[in-house]
């Protein structure tokens, strides 16, 4: 379901991807508005599910987290089971920090994101135990991050 936004609401949601931690007078006086209609806006962006969560962004090499990996995954059952508990296999897993459905080559990929290639040996042996069906797990390693970033394009 796609949502109508205009150009102040637009601003608003530009706003918060920059920095979630704006106050509602900071955010109001950003897009031209006092506090009250501001707030209704966003109340209205979070009900309509536009606004999903307001969340701090950590900084992984900081935290000893900079060995990132791109788990490329096939398999030969494309049951709706077997979807299920893949998907319910994976999902508590904290290293994975994106999981999709692919189309082309691949059946899904991952982003994981450990300490070091120790750290991923352990995940992989992990993943590859809890989960029946997989018939080729390839990985690729980034080497150096050149772009990372969670605002969507609202222009």
């Amino acid at each position: 379901m796609t949502v109508t936004l205009d150009k102040v609401d637009r601003q608003l949601l530009d706003c918060l991807q920059r920095d979630a931690s704006l106050s509602l007078a900071d955010l109001a006086e950003h897009v031209n508005l006092t506090t009250t209609p501001c707030w209704k806006r966003l109340k209205r962006l979070e009900e309509s599910g536009v606004l999903r969560k307001r969340v701090a962004l950590l900084d992984p090499e900081t935290l000893g987290l900079s060995f990132t990996a791109f788990v490329h995954i096939k398999t030969s059952n494309h049951s709706e089971t077997w979807y299920r508990a893949f998907v319910d296999a994976v999902t508590p897993f904290p290293e994975v920090m994106e999981c999709y459905r692919m189309a082309g080559e691949y059946d899904y990929m991952m982003k994981v994101q450990v300490a070091d290639m120790a750290a991923y040996d352990r995940f992989y042996k992990k993943l590859v135990n809890s989960i029946e069906g997989l018939t080729n797990v390839t990985s690729t390693f980034a080497m150096e991050p050149l772009k990372y970033t969670t605002a969507l394009p609202l222009a």
